[in-house]
């Protein structure tokens, strides 16, 4: 008996095993880090940032911020949305992409959030956009070293006009002043360049470097290297870096200085004094009433409660017409409304990316403001009012 019960356990134990065995295991296969996957550093955004945002719209918006002047509230919103860690729009995984991001990053000053995102890219040498940023993220961190590896390193576009300088420097680094001679005459043969001319020929022993120039991170890394005088130079805003916005409110007086000051401490815009300033701005005398009804309007912006007497008063103001165009101005509008972060953020600082280094005027920020503090993204929003507030004379 006690043999036909082991036997019969034994039988037991095997089919359950068979069983098991048969079971089918899934697996769900892991995303592919995209283009926008890696963060740069903590932003406090969310990683659905780009949830139903539109990977031309990111085509079409970066190649701006890396070129195109912005005022401190715009810049310190697209330092923060490029630089959040997280998953992109259908088809954000091309190397492309993540170079306009890197630029972008770099012409507003994050080299640590360049830096950071660069570093875990893959295929560097296979793409030349991808490896300039990097290449200018190491000189304008003080690495050369890494700079002239990645140039040596590149597999594609190597006579490129960027590439052939740094090459120079590099080559004129290592001590190598003959090649870099020839590579120094390529390259201002390509494209010449009176400042980097004079920078490079003084690192050959050739003439006097005159003034520092911190253009980007190769002339940087040329004045640095003949030791000039960095702090004599204007930085351009890839030298200089980064910083949060901090806006002068000692402008401001009665009670639009009393809400400017709790709309910078991050304090809930009183529904009381939004109407008192509104008020105010609908009964100014002429002499005041543009200004006064400017900063009501950025203010009822960022959505207190308002009354229905709020509300027909602000619908009389005369407050110029914007120049984005009314059909950005309607997407936008609707982008936030569906609490669509990134696509909000993209889309106000297309309108801010044409207005340049000023920031949008009054009925283009206003909407900005709205929607920004609409979608969700309300430390943009505030940076943007305020910055509009203290400019309104």
């Amino acid at each position: 008996m006690v043999r036909i019960a082991l036997a019969l356990a034994a039988a037991a134990a095997c089919f359950t095993a068979q069983n098991v065995a048969a079971q089918p295991v899934e697996v769900a296969p892991l995303a592919a880090p995209d283009s926008f996957s890696v963060p740069g550093r903590p932003t406090g955004l969310p990683e659905t940032l780009w949830r139903g945002s539109s990977v031309e719209l990111q085509r079409t918006v970066l190649p701006m911020l890396a070129t195109k002047p912005l005022s401190p509230a715009a810049a310190a919103l697209a330092r923060r949305v490029l630089a959040t860690g997280a998953r992109g729009p259908d088809g954000a995984d091309d190397a492309a992409l993540l170079a306009l991001r890197a630029d972008a990053l770099l012409a507003l000053g994050d080299t640590v959030a360049a830096a950071e995102i660069l570093q875990r890219a893959p295929g560097l040498e296979r793409n030349a956009g991808l490896s300039r940023a990097a290449a200018e993220s190491a000189l304008l961190a003080g690495d050369d070293a890494r700079a002239c590896a990645i140039e040596r390193a590149l597999g594609t576009g190597r006579e490129e006009t960027y590439w052939l300088r740094l090459r120079a420097f590099c080559q004129a680094v290592a001590g190598d002043t003959a090649q870099a001679q020839l590579t120094f005459d390529l390259a201002q043969g390509q494209a010449r360049d009176a400042v980097f001319g004079r920078l490079m020929a003084a690192k050959l022993g050739l003439g006097q470097p005159g003034a520092a120039s911190l253009r980007n991170g190769l002339d940087h890394a040329l004045s640095r290297s003949l030791g000039l005088d960095l702090s004599a130079a204007t930085p351009s805003a890839a030298v200089a870096g980064s910083r949060d916005p901090v806006f002068d409110l000692s402008s401001l007086t009665g009670g639009v200085a009393e809400l400017a000051h709790a709309i910078a401490a991050g304090q809930a815009v009183s529904g009381e004094g939004a109407s008192a300033l509104i008020a105010a701005a609908a009964e100014a005398d002429a002499k005041s009433r543009a200004r006064l009804q400017g900063q009501a309007l950025l203010v009822a912006a960022l959505k207190p409660e308002l009354t229905p007497a709020d509300r027909r008063r602000l619908a009389a103001f005369a407050a110029p017409e914007g120049k984005a165009p009314a059909a950005r101005s309607l997407a936008l509008a609707d982008a936030a409304g569906r609490k669509l972060l990134g696509e909000t953020a993209l889309l106000a600082l297309w309108t801010a990316a044409d207005a340049g280094a000023a920031g949008p005027g009054l009925a283009d920020r206003a909407r900005i403001v709205h929607a920004l503090a609409l979608a969700g993204l309300e430390t943009d929003a505030r940076a943007f009012a305020l910055e509009g507030l203290v400019a309104l004379k």
